[in-house]
């Protein structure tokens, strides 16, 4: 008999997890308590609530975590630029965290003994919401079916739905995208399908938040963001909450072909995998948090920062968001993010965001300095001669010893 009396399931109310519902309660005998959680991805999350309550839950979570979801994850990840691998901006690994944090608590509030999630054996997700499960709460019990059952087939888990009458709504269609998508407020991936070929070009049909940038209008949009202490805080100057502003930036980046990406990356548990991301808000605000930095950090407070951003992104994804690394690299990063503030102004067009100002009353942009016209003596440009035979001295005595160059 199963020590298991009850679960904690992170429910989408799609057909793995409503098969997983079932098989838990046949395998396990027990109780299952679903969690579904609102974090932007584009669909109503009630209709699992319905779902759910078909295969017998008595327990059902339905939580709206957007403003959650970016106040305290997505802008503290952006305050250091981050970027995986040159490119992917971590849509899927940050809200993964978030939906950990919430099972875990579920379980400590309705006393469940174990909770389970629908990754599969092959994904980064499995190691991300286990990782902060275990962080969380050190003992508690993970049930992953994928890596316990034999319904390895599409096929094997419509004839589970139809032999226990799960009511799945894309069943009787038969219809289903031929891609694996996840979605939430920073974006949304496809993988699968022909994507699975990473010489094959992902069909324009397949793209959900974005105009091609072909398709896009013929005249540019200009945004303006403003910053406080690292964070966007308003839009052409109306203030707003953090998910609001990413769910404005998304439909402004959409409109304009803005946020594509088809990378292939290298997953934690080893493989390559080729995906496609739709990133529109979040490429926007990469490029706009560079552009006030540039006028409010210290040069070597930059620099420091650009390097420890790659230890930062590779930490979230492969799942330490509960780390005492991430904590130690988040509070180096809050900290130069003192003096970020003010007005970024970007241009959107077809495709592309480009910064076309930026001004903040912290800027340590001197133009009595940096002029090319007379700066009346700010500058006494005699100074650089020293500067350079001082930096060039090991230099000048390598080749002074016949050292080789080349």
């Amino acid at each position: 008999m199963s020590d298991v009396k009850k679960v904690v399931l992170a429910y989408s109310g799609g057909l793995d997890t409503s098969v997983i519902v079932k098989w838990l309660q046949e395998t396990y005998s027990c109780e299952v308590v679903t969690f579904t959680a609102d974090i932007g991805q584009g669909e109503e999350v009630e209709p699992a609530r319905t779902k759910a309550e078909a295969l017998g839950v008595k327990e059902i979570y339905i939580e709206d975590l957007r403003e959650e979801f970016v106040r305290d994850y997505v802008y503290p990840m952006f305050r250091a630029n981050t970027i995986y691998e040159g490119e992917y901006l971590l849509g899927t690994s940050i809200a993964r965290p978030l939906i950990a944090r919430r099972l875990i608590e579920i379980a400590n509030e309705t006393g469940a003994d174990a909770i389970s999630h629908g990754a599969t054996g092959k994904g980064n997700d499995q190691v991300r919401f286990e990782l902060g499960a275990y962080a969380l709460k050190p003992g508690v019990k993970v049930i992953a079916p994928w890596r316990e059952w034999d319904l390895t087939s599409r096929e094997k888990l419509m004839a589970y739905c139809e032999q226990h009458d799960i009511p799945v709504d894309f069943s009787k269609s038969k219809k289903k995208s031929p891609y694996s998508m996840d979605a939430n407020l920073l974006h949304i991936s496809y993988e699968g399908g022909i994507l699975e070929d990473p010489w094959a070009e992902a069909e324009e049909d397949m793209w959900r938040w974005s105009v091609s940038p072909e398709a896009a209008p013929d005249q540019p949009t200009y945004v303006e963001l403003t910053y406080e202490r690292g964070d966007i805080v308003a839009l052409d100057g109306k203030t707003m909450k953090p998910h609001e502003v990413l769910e404005t930036l998304n439909k402004l980046g959409g409109d304009n072909g803005i946020g594509r990406l088809d990378i292939v990356e290298n997953r934690y548990v080893g493989m390559k995998s080729r995906g496609c991301y739709e990133t529109p808000g979040g490429t926007i605000m990469l490029k706009a948090h560079r552009a006030i930095e540039s006028i409010t950090l210290d040069r070597e407070e930059a620099h420091l920062k650009d390097e420890l951003m790659p230890k930062y992104a590779k930490v979230i994804y492969n799942g330490y968001w509960w780390s005492p690394e991430r904590r130690m690299l988040q509070a180096a990063i809050d900290e130069t993010q003192k003096n970020v503030s003010g007005v970024v102004r970007i241009k959107l067009y077809k495709g592309s965001a480009t910064v076309v100002g930026r001004k903040s009353e912290q800027s340590l942009f001197d133009e009595s300095i940096a002029t090319f016209e007379d700066d009346a003596g700010a500058y006494d440009q005699k100074d650089a001669e020293g500067f350079i035979k001082l930096n060039a001295l090991r230099l000048r005595i390598a080749a002074g010893k016949g050292r080789k160059q080349d």
